[in-house]
């Protein structure tokens, strides 16, 4: 396969798999303080996601895949908060176990490399375009 698709698929699915994650991370943000509904009850769990490399055989590039999406098993935090629904007998509150620090440098890191994807597609398609005129040229 022509090396200037290929750079095309592999930045696609790159573009696919940062955009997955970038999806994940909003999610654990957004229920970075959701408690569960009754006394005692599990809060939102932080999931993750894992990335994997696979031969595309069309383009015979290896190219990245989300190979799995999971939960972390750490420990959830405890908070006081006796009026909260939630709370126990004691008012301990079980928080998600979402460091939003975390989070954020994840969001900054898959941003950075969504953007490194697309100007790769950009530049591949500028390439692909500037030889289609050049053989036009030619003949």
């Amino acid at each position: 396969m022509d090396p200037l698709a290929a750079s095309l698929k592999i930045a696609g699915t790159g573009l696919e798999a940062q955009s997955t994650r970038l999806r994940i991370v909003s999610e654990n943000i957004a229920n970075a303080r959701s408690t569960g509904d009754t006394p005692g009850a599990d809060p939102y769990r932080r999931k993750t996601i894992t990335f994997g490399s696979e031969l595309d055989k069309a383009s015979g590039a290896d190219v990245v895949t989300v190979k799995k999406l999971g939960f972390d098993r750490s420990k959830f935090i405890e908070e006081y908060d006796p009026g909260n629904p939630a709370a126990d007998e004691k008012g301990m509150v079980k928080m998600p176990n979402v460091n939003i620090l975390v989070e954020m440098a994840d969001m900054r890191e898959a941003n950075r490399t969504y953007e490194a994807n697309l100007q790769t597609v950009k530049q591949s398609r500028d390439l692909i375009s500037a030889t289609l005129d050049l053989l036009k040229a030619s003949q």
